[in-house]
């Protein structure tokens, strides 16, 4: 199978390597949406050397090509990669490679791996994208996905950093509620090592004890942390809100995968999904699993009752209820990231604009909405000295879209180009990479067959 992506992508890399002359890019009559602020810098050219943005100027109506690439963008508007900070890679089937297709083919030079299953080395995975071995966006990874039946003691919590340590993890996460005294031993060696630790809340505990890691994943996290009654307390929300904006905590509210759960249970949403076009990007065997009745969410919670309630009726309900909530956080300045999860019928790439088109339908304005796919997310990283926003110096890591994304957010799916490291794949390019995803999963099931 490396043998058969490697077949297939060798000529798409030879083909951007000869497309571009050397190491320099001028993208010229082009709308810079830099996000330093929320302006855009109308017909610009942008000069790209080595890698990096060099400067940013007044365009120029006739520039000097020489031995280097330029790119006519009138019209167009240039925007800082974007991060996916809630990835998981679910199925060995096909390899990283596709998932990593998607991802880059829908403008991602950055992603954050959220787990390491048993059957993954996702430290290699890094280092061999990171280096170039692999085409594929900058890559962030936390260890393995844990819960409390790894960590019941302190001893264990202490052992679990240092294998973290040892490894060469960027982030500790946790899935589950722990031992108090194991949660804060966690926290007291993970701090001593530099390890941030992040994940799920502590849901048997206050809400001061889950501020205390580097971010919480899934805004469903504050379904569990509160009571109904709290849940529906305007005064006690808005203390709430303010306690987490006081503690400096980072929320990745991953609103579309939860969203799923309702289409799920809803018969005619449920219906739907399956003439969703970039569903044929999934593993077929994925795809018709999600789309039969042997879904898990129809199989195990269509018709039933919980907490006194129909399921498929309780979810819309917190569905609702964490939409008004991840607001709330917005109004009041928490920062937030852009995660999708890609769990499900939720497939890599596609999902991160799902989840930002989301976000716009909720009411927060797209400049914000970008902030959480670019600032927000190369800070969290301790990447901004070189991510994040469009300014000389930092890495030419780029998405040019088609219209203007602060006027509506879902011009984020209009993509002419993605500049990953300098180099410029154009739609042709990006739909290459799809292209391979499709054979790639063709190869898979006739293998799995």
């Amino acid at each position: 199978m490396k043998l058969f992506i490697l077949g297939i992508l060798l000529p798409f890399l030879n083909e951007v390597i000869q497309g571009q002359k050397s190491d320099t890019l001028l993208i010229n009559h082009v709308n810079v949406i830099s996000m330093t602020s929320n302006q855009v810098l109308e017909d610009q050219e942008v000069l790209i050397v080595n890698q990096k943005i060099q400067r940013i100027q007044a365009a120029s109506n006739s520039p000097k090509s020489g031995n280097y690439q330029v790119v006519d963008a009138s019209g167009k508007y240039l925007v800082p990669g974007f991060h996916e900070m809630h990835f998981h890679w679910r199925n060995q089937l096909g390899g990283i490679e596709r998932d990593l297709n998607l991802l880059l083919a829908n403008g991602v030079t950055t992603v954050r791996n959220m787990a390491e299953y048993d059957w993954q080395d996702q430290v290699a995975i890094r280092e061999k994208i990171n280096s170039g071995e692999v085409l594929g966006p900058r890559y962030f990874t936390t260890g393995p996905y844990l819960n409390s039946s790894m960590l019941q003691s302190e001893e264990e919590a202490r052992e679990m950093v240092q294998l973290h340590v040892e490894k060469g993890y960027d982030f500790l996460k946790i899935a589950d509620n722990l031992p108090e005294n194991t949660y804060l031993s966690l926290l007291e060696e993970a701090e001593k090592e530099g390890l941030p630790v992040i994940g799920h809340a502590q849901r048997a505990m206050d809400l001061d004890y889950s501020l205390r890691m580097k971010s919480i994943e899934h805004v469903e996290e504050f379904v569990y942390l509160f009571g109904e009654t709290q849940r529906n307390d305007g005064d006690f929300l808005a203390k709430m809100v303010e306690e987490i904006k006081t503690s400096g905590i980072t929320v990745v509210p991953t609103l579309k995968v939860f969203e799923r759960i309702v289409n799920y249970l809803h018969d005619s949403e449920f219906e739907k999904l399956g003439k969703v076009e970039y569903a044929k990007y999934m593993l077929p065997g994925d795809r018709n699993y999600w789309l039969s009745e042997q879904n898990p969410y129809r199989r195990d919670l269509k018709g039933k009752v919980l907490f006194d309630k129909d399921a498929e009726i309780l979810v819309s309900e917190w569905l609702v209820w964490m939409q008004d909530f991840t607001l709330r956080l917005s109004d009041a300045g928490v920062p937030l990231m852009i995660g999708s999860d890609t769990f499900g019928l939720v497939v890599p790439g596609f999902s991160l604009h799902e989840e930002m088109a989301l976000l716009q339908d909720l009411g927060m304005e797209p400049f914000e909405i970008l902030k959480a796919a670019t600032v927000t997310p190369a800070r969290y990283l301790g990447t901004q000295a070189l991510e994040g926003s469009i300014s000389p110096g930092k890495n030419a890591n780029l998405v040019l879209l088609n219209s203007n994304p602060l006027e509506d957010i879902q011009s984020t799916q209009k993509i002419a180009a993605v500049i990953l490291n300098g180099k410029f794949m154009d739609r042709n390019a990006l739909d290459s990479l799809l292209q391979e995803v499709l054979e790639i999963n063709a190869v898979s099931e006739n293998i799995k067959n």
